[in-house]
């Protein structure tokens, strides 16, 4: 393990959610585990009226999100005296003067050898404005030590506003400065795509267009928008999960092998990936190969709910959509000809994320009375939850002839007892406090997502033939969506188990 030098992390928006219920639970976590440094602080930042005792006690000392135990909890106390608060005021559009003389005596108090993360926890909308007065306080230059700066997504809205928002944060800081996060990069088993096709000689030699079919990728939630329904009226599924999380899991799969290990030579592998994605910009391509949809009133988890439609904050004749799925190519000797199944949604009977990877069948089957052609060797690898990776594979049913049934050969990291296994944020503030930037997008990884998803975004929104369908809540999507699929193949419908086999799901 790499040693993580002193320093300082500045966080913007510290009175918003997403500090409180997943940056400093991670932080504690983290120094808990004692994987911080000895010198390290954190500074919160908003515009709420606060001071360093009030937002201790918000975030670290009443934190529900941090779980109580005996362990822990002197360890609160200590992690607490860390931790400290930056009223910025009314606008965060203001001199950052008084701000650069907090930080400068924070540095020099708690011994942080002048390096500093910034992570920006607001709307994109203030990106710019912040990386501009910060480089005004003469605080985005690496002098004496170094300076980052995190930003969350979404990565622009669309291709254009991508752009430009790479060029407002590239005016004040370094590419190399600059870290993107994308809490899906951060799960375990994502990561592990990477060692199980490089790492294993039994898989990596199989990992082209000769012995693959057909690869499945499903992200489903079981929620609906909740409270995020003005947002996402805005946003929809594709932009919200495809052109990011998902596009991260493609890539990751589709990616050739890099020179090694280092984070650059593997960003550069999976700008490449994506760059090799087939562009479906013409209608006719658009409507065969893909399908959206909208979750209706019906049942989840036995209960009964509403539709999208009757959402707080979606407009009730809103046609976006909350299921997506799509058929693509890759155009690269490696994937020629093998579609990719991409779908997400919400309102599904459970929640899942998964990537299946299903072989071909034997090109000489002397076992073909057995139907063993309709029961294709896959590798399954479960990203959420019951985290693990199954291979289903052909064995003999005990007795006489050769009647062949498939098996699970599974692997759960639950089994890794020994092993504390990192929440994605931990992980990914860990990374950036150690300068690896292998798990976050750079600007051209997300400009070329964009091109990709631009074209089918505009085609939903401006096609009269891009229709959108309904499906009730607590089922699988549209009907049609196994039309997408080649031959008599449907989509795999996982269960909550990672073993569970398709065409059902346990809702509890």
């Amino acid at each position: 393990m790499d040693k993580t030098p002193p320093q300082l992390l500045i966080i913007f928006g510290a009175s918003g959610d997403l500090t409180e219920r997943k940056l400093i639970p991670a932080l504690f976590s983290l120094y808990e585990e004692k994987y911080l440094p000895k010198n390290f602080a954190v500074l919160g930042i908003s515009r709420s009226d606060s001071d360093d005792g009030s937002f201790r006690d918000q975030v670290v000392l009443q934190n529900k999100h941090i779980p109580e135990t005996v362990k822990n909890h002197g360890l609160r106390k200590s992690f607490a005296e860390k931790v400290f608060y930056f009223d910025l005021g009314d606008s965060y559009d203001v001199d950052y003067s008084a701000l650069n003389e907090r930080i400068e005596a924070l540095d020099k108090a708690q011994k942080t050898a002048g390096n500093y993360i910034f992570y920006l926890s607001t709307p994109p909308s203030l990106y710019e404005i912040i990386a501009r007065n910060l480089n005004k306080a003469g605080l985005t230059s690496d002098n004496g030590g170094w300076t980052r700066l995190i930003v969350e997504k979404p990565f622009g809205y669309d291709l254009a506003s991508a752009h430009e928002l790479n060029d407002n944060l590239q005016k004040y800081f370094q590419e190399s400065q600059i870290y993107r996060i994308d809490h899906y990069l951060g799960k375990e088993t994502v990561q592990n795509l990477l060692v199980t096709r490089f790492a294993n000689s039994i898989f990596e030699p199989l990992w082209n267009r000769n012995y693959i079919r057909h690869v499945e990728i499903t992200n489903a939630e079981s929620v609906g928008v909740g409270k995020r329904g003005g947002y996402y009226d805005k946003s929809g599924a594709l932009r919200d999960m495809f052109q990011n999380h998902l596009l991260q899991i493609v890539s990751l799969v589709v990616m050739e092998p890099p020179i090694g290990s280092e984070p650059e030579e593997i960003r550069n592998e999976k700008v490449k990936a994506l760059k090799s994605l087939r562009i479906m910009d013409d209608p006719e391509t658009l409507h065969k190969n893909t399908i959206r949809g909208q979750y209706l009133a019906g049942e989840s988890n036995g209960e009964p709910v509403i539709g999208y439609r009757q959402e707080e904050g979606v407009d009730p004749n809103s046609k976006t959509e909350t299921y997506a799925a799509l058929k693509f190519y890759v155009d690269n000797w490696r994937w020629a000809g093998v579609p990719f199944y991409v779908r997400t949604a919400k309102r599904m009977p459970t929640k899942v994320t998964e990537v299946v990877i299903h072989f071909k069948t034997p090109h000489h089957q002397i076992f073909r009375n057995s139907m063993v052609q309709n029961k294709d060797n896959k590798l399954i690898i479960r990203i959420q939850p019951n985290e693990g990776i199954l291979v289903k594979f052909g064995v003999k049913v005990p007795g006489q002839g050769f009647e062949v049934e498939r098996a699970n050969l599974d692997f759960y990291y639950s089994e890794l007892a020994d092993q504390k296994i990192m929440e994605a944020y931990e992980r990914l503030l860990l990374d950036a406090m150690q300068g690896d930037a292998t798990l976050y997008a750079r600007a051209d990884e997300v400009e070329a997502a964009w091109e990709f998803v631009d074209p089918i975004v505009k085609f939903w929104q401006t096609d009269p033939n891009a229709v959108t369908f309904g499906y009730s809540a607590g089922m699988w999507g549209p009907k049609n969506a196994d039309e997408l699929i080649e031959g008599e193949y449907t989509w795999r419908n996982p269960g909550e188990h990672l073993t569970d086999d398709p065409g059902f799901c346990v809702i509890v």
